[in-house]
């Protein structure tokens, strides 16, 4: 009963709007037709009623109309910045390529001049495999016999020595870093031709061992192959010494180097395709194969 009460006035409400609203239209038609003359009084105050009523009436169009419009700009600027996050990805992605690029071409400039100082063939191999033992510092990398790699090959990155081939499959290899317990490498200081050992810690670190009476080490000193040993050429960046021990009253004294090679972000290196004589007396011509995944026991 109430809600038939409330919708009879609304009904008469909207009849009467609609009859304002014809009756409106109707006098502006005519007055059309006359040449627009001055409204009589009643026509008048039925026109001065119909605007307002008219104006009421056209509200919810024009809502619904700006709400349209509203809408439609909101999926005009969702679709534009949609376009702009695709154009922005990849231009990032670009940006990426041409500084890997950059990064690459720096590393193959400085192998380019390597391959010229050494007259050494290298290959590129991208590391596989990190060895995670305590104590085993080596990694495998993706060329094997089918490549032309061989036990007993350095492996040197553009920033100076990585380590040693010590294991191949046809497609793979094992390689010791510089930094295993097992390495050592005949070094020299570069400033004062002073020699001694490099050995591997097993940690981030070297220890340069050298005798006390005969050698002049500092720190800041760059350490690098001395090519004796018939192993690594001569001339390859080891690392440089960042301390120097007290050597007391013993005939050996120990440097700390910090390698050259950062292999917290080593990605590619190099196999220097040559054996020095010592490897290839080690070997005979026999090549060593990976007996078991990086990190097992040699």
């Amino acid at each position: 009963m109430a809600q038939s009460r409330i919708r009879t006035p609304l009904s008469a409400l909207v009849a009467g709007l609609v009859a304002l609203t014809i009756v409106a239209m109707v006098v502006d038609r005519r007055s059309a037709l006359r040449g627009g003359s001055e409204l009589s009084g009643w026509t008048g105050s039925v026109l001065d009623i119909a605007v307002p009523v008219q104006t009421l009436v056209a509200m919810p169009f024009e809502f619904v109309r700006d709400a349209w419009q509203h809408y439609v700009s909101v999926v005009r600027v969702g679709e534009e910045n949609e376009g702009l996050r695709s154009k922005l990805a990849a231009l990032e992605e670009e940006n990426l390529q041409l500084r890997e690029a950059l990064v690459a071409s720096g590393r193959l400039k400085r192998i380019a001049e390597i391959r010229q100082e050494f007259e050494v063939p290298m290959l590129a191999a991208d590391l596989v495999g990190v060895d995670a033992s305590a104590w085993f510092r080596s990694v495998l990398v993706n060329r094997g016999r089918s490549h032309g790699v061989r036990s007993g090959m350095p492996v040197i990155s553009e920033r100076g020595l990585v380590g040693l081939v010590t294991s191949t499959s046809e497609r793979a290899s094992k390689v010791m870093l510089v930094l295993d317990r097992q390495s050592a490498v005949d070094g020299i200081v570069q400033r004062s031709r002073s020699r001694g050992i490099v050995r591997g810690r097993g940690t981030d670190q070297l220890d340069f061992e050298f005798v006390v009476r005969e050698s002049d080490v500092q720190i800041g000193d760059l350490v690098i192959t001395s090519g004796l040993g018939g192993v690594h050429p001569k001339g390859i960046r080891i690392g440089e010494v960042s301390s120097v021990s007290d050597p007391g009253s013993d005939l050996l004294q120990t440097a700390t180097l910090t390698p050259a090679v950062d292999f917290g972000r080593l990605e590619l290196a190099f196999v220097m395709l040559r054996r020095g004589s010592t490897m290839e007396l080690l070997y005979e011509g026999e090549d060593a194969t990976i007996a078991g995944p990086v990190g097992a026991p040699k």
